[in-house]
């Protein structure tokens, strides 16, 4: 592909995936739908061409249709990705806020959706659980509480309707006190979604102590090569879409942006020679690092 920044770089990519059956129109994945679905809604703000708010809808009926299930949706449409993670439902709920912006009943849809999965993840007074069964009937086995799946509630039940969803919304403030003073998150992913999440309450305590703490376990993370290892002590591992969410929660702190323009440049050309050179993971979050549009709480 022709190298290419901002807006241009993302409908360049979309062309091309759209051409070799990845996405949108490829298999159904919740987080990446979810991203996707946020990245549509910002290129219609931004270019206000309906056929992007047009492919957003489409995206979410797809999601529907394949992986809605009688309460939640299941992680993905292959045969492996069954049950349902916590996380990734948050993220679609925020993807729901965002198109709710423009189209009222989405915000709904997603009020519908926490009222199906919110007391079958909630553990009172100890935690989210990180991945339930498919039909919502308990947790799936081997997997017990998320680190970051309070925060994840919290702050997607509040785009959605804080009133509404006080209640809820309470029963994760809970476990955000309890937890964050302690936490220290070592994932790049999981720092970057965080870096994500504190720009949207900076005053709150939470907010201020995970900001600080991850950017400074992230500088430790840098390799001069051009990438954030995934671990601190795996230096030498590395995942391009993992670096892209880094890349959002530091656009969306303020912090490091020449790191932030190293990383796509790096991993513009870099290939694993894995499944993840072709994933739509891969490529839509992409998208999202060089124009993450509604990601970033001031783009509205």
């Amino acid at each position: 592909m022709p190298a290419a920044t901002g807006i241009d770089y993302v409908l360049d990519k979309l062309r091309w995936m759209r051409a070799e059956h990845i996405w949108p129109n490829g298999l159904r994945y919740l987080w990446t739908d979810a991203f996707g679905v946020v990245l549509l809604v910002s290129l219609y703000r931004t270019l206000a061409k309906i056929e992007f708010l047009d492919e957003a809808e489409r995206v979410v009926a797809e999601v529907d249709r394949v992986l809605g299930r009688p309460r939640g949706i299941r992680i993905g449409e292959e045969p492996d990705r069954d049950g349902q993670y916590f996380h990734y439902l948050a993220m679609w709920l925020y993807a729901l806020a965002v198109i709710g912006r423009h189209i009222p009943r989405y915000r709904e849809k997603g009020i519908d959706i926490v009222h199906q999965i919110h007391d079958a993840f909630l553990v009172p007074g100890h935690g989210v659980i990180w991945k339930m069964k498919e039909d919502l009937s308990g947790p799936y086995p081997g997997y017990g509480l998320g680190a970051l799946d309070a925060f994840d509630g919290y702050l997607s039940y509040r785009m959605l309707d804080e009133q509404t969803l006080s209640r809820e919304i309470a029963d994760m403030r809970k476990l955000i006190d309890r937890s964050a003073p302690s936490l220290v998150i070592t994932q790049d992913l999981g720092i970057g979604m965080m870096l994500w999440m504190t720009q949207f309450f900076p005053e709150e305590h939470w907010a201020r102590l995970q900001r600080k703490r991850c950017l400074v376990t992230l500088d430790h993370m840098w390799r001069q090569e051009g990438y954030f290892c995934r671990e601190p002590d795996l230096p030498r591992t590395k995942f391009a879409f993992t670096n892209y969410g880094v890349s959002i929660g530091l656009q969306a702190a303020d912090a490091m942006p020449e790191r932030v323009e190293r990383l796509n440049e790096f991993f513009e050309s870099y290939r694993s020679g894995d499944e993840y050179d072709r994933a739509a993971i891969t490529h839509v979050m992409a998208c999202s690092s060089h124009f993450p549009g509604y990601l970033i709480w001031h783009y509205a």
